[in-house]
């Protein structure tokens, strides 16, 4: 009867520290991207002319896309 309840107990178990390990790890790298966007916002408040550089950038590649989409060769 004691070796039918351990089996289920240890994977339980087990199943509980990968699952804890694993969140563990998730709300990790969920705090290094919001600190990463963070600086990247700060950068661009600092800097109102980098916040239009990286628009300008954003608008460029959003027309290559749209060029490569029609089949036009750049």
């Amino acid at each position: 009867m004691f070796d039918q309840i351990v089996l289920p107990l240890t994977a339980l178990l087990a199943t509980i520290i990968v699952t804890a390990a694993i969140l563990r790890g998730w709300q990790g790298w969920l705090a290094l991207k919001e600190r990463e966007l963070d600086r990247t916002s700060g950068d661009v408040l600092r800097n109102p002319t980098a916040g239009r550089i990286e628009l300008a950038d954003l608008k460029e590649r959003v027309r290559q896309l749209e060029a490569i989409a029609n089949g036009v060769e750049l």
